[in-house]
């Protein structure tokens, strides 16, 4: 016993009103980023929806999906880099106006049904999308020490995992009709309100996060709180901006961002065929109406049990592994591809909502710590943007093959499923295990 409390690290102590302040702030960045989710994972639910209307075959629906995740991918690197110089706030309100627009135009786009139009429409919101993560990260870090970021990274995962569940709800009621307030009955939309309707939650949001959010606890009165940055000779430095040079050198040198980056592509590739594929699964495997109660305890199950392992993970790493992000991960992932290789030898409905769920658990639980703390823990207050972009856009360029490679396989047969997902989860046990010195060295902020 007296063991265990030895490895537990004491959380740290801050003056009154700071934790308040700091609530308030990530309040209402995480519910923005919510938004974000709602405007994101809404292709998904309408992604029968779509090809049923307009003939389209999965590779076709697959280029849709793989537009956005390279968009984004690429955008995490280019708009990362431009949020150390610009800002977080700044950098997630300028996300938020560009996927409230896109969404917009998508849905629109409906009228004219043009593959290549819901190909180019999508790839731009994925590119505008991608100012979001490195803004909410950059603004986190210079909130937080390192000994409280896994468990940030699990509250932002549940954050995430919120959008997904409000979206599993919402879209759903907005396909089949629903009534407010017992009164007044809304008959069944088109599934271009899916994405109509994420983008008033999304701008009614952005409004709030505008008005109350501030950068860094000295913007908010509160001097000298978190421990800043080391600066180049060696003197501690509460500064949020560097230059693109000193960023680009520091970070791309680092050979733990590489690794990282890696696995998280691993991550990505896993996380997307889950979660752009797993409501078309249901439905064409096992004929599962999207407003059954099936699909609304995946609906439910899928974010709910996310936010757990984002959270007990982000603990986990924080207070048993003293910040260490590799080893969690690594057990994560060797879990991960036993839960995958078993689910491949089921094939009826309960098992399928049993083993989307559990490999949701694994897979959102190593997003969380790597992509968010580890990146935090990379580049500090001057560089997350950068930092957590680079690392991010390696997900994105992983999880883009859930759309050109997994796509094309589900035309064949929707046996390739699980089996497409194996290999990721042993690469990123791999990577984690074998360079986990690695990746606490490079970690030192």
């Amino acid at each position: 016993m007296s063991s265990i409390a030895a490895t537990i690290t004491p959380r740290p102590r801050y003056p009154k009103g700071f934790r308040p302040r700091r609530g308030l702030n990530w309040g209402f960045l995480g519910l923005l980023y919510t938004s974000f989710y709602m405007c994101r994972y809404n292709l998904s639910l309408a992604n029968k929806a779509i090809s049923d209307e307009f003939h389209y075959t999965h590779a076709q629906m697959g280029q849709i999906i793989t537009a956005w995740m390279i968009a984004y991918a690429v955008g995490q690197i280019l708009n990362g880099l431009i949020t150390d110089q610009i800002g977080g706030k700044r950098a997630m309100l300028i996300g938020a106006a560009g996927t409230i627009v896109m969404n917009i135009a998508f849905g629109a786009a409906s009228f004219w049904g043009l593959l290549w139009l819901f190909v180019l429409i999508r790839g731009i919101d994925g590119y505008l999308q991608s100012f979001g993560a490195p803004g909410m990260t950059k603004i986190k870090t210079a909130w937080f020490p390192k000994i409280e970021r896994g468990g940030f990274a699990g509250i932002f995962g549940f954050m995430i995992n919120l959008g997904r569940f409000g979206i599993n709800k919402l879209g759903p009621a907005l396909l089949s009709g629903f009534t407010i307030l017992w009164m007044i009955k809304v008959p069944p939309l088109h599934w271009r309100w899916l994405f109509w309707v994420p983008s008033m939650i999304c701008a009614a949001v952005a409004v709030g996060m505008a008005l109350t959010v501030k950068e860094t606890p000295e913007a908010a009165g509160f001097p000298g709180v978190i421990p800043g940055d080391v600066d180049e000779l060696g003197r501690p430095s509460t500064e949020v901006r560097a230059t693109v040079g000193e960023t680009l050198r520091k970070i791309t040198e680092n050979p733990a961002v590489w690794l990282v980056a890696a696995a998280y592509a691993c991550t990505g590739a896993v996380r997307q065929s889950v979660d752009q594929w797993f409501p078309r699964y249901m439905q064409d495997l096992y004929h599962t109406d999207l407003g059954s109660a099936r699909f609304q305890l995946l609906g439910f199950l899928i974010p709910c049990v996310a936010s757990a392992g984002s959270l007990a993970s982000g603990y986990i790493s924080d207070f048993f592994c003293q910040g260490q992000r590799a080893p969690v991960a690594a057990v994560l992932y060797l879990i991960e591809t036993v839960v995958v290789l078993i689910a491949a030898q089921f094939h009826t409905a309960n098992a399928a909502v049993f083993f989307l769920v559990l490999i949701s658990f694994t897979v959102n639980s190593t997003h969380s710590i790597l992509g968010t703390a580890a990146a935090m823990d990379i580049g500090g207050r001057r560089m997350t943007g950068f930092a957590s972009g680079l690392i991010d856009s390696f997900q994105y360029f992983g999880g883009s093959m859930a759309g050109f490679i997994l796509s094309p396989l589900i035309d064949v047969s929707w046996d390739y499923y699980f089996y497409f997902m194996v290999p990721f989860g042993l690469i990123g046990f791999t990577l984690m295990f074998l360079g986990r010195d690695v990746v606490a060295r490079g970690s030192n902020q």
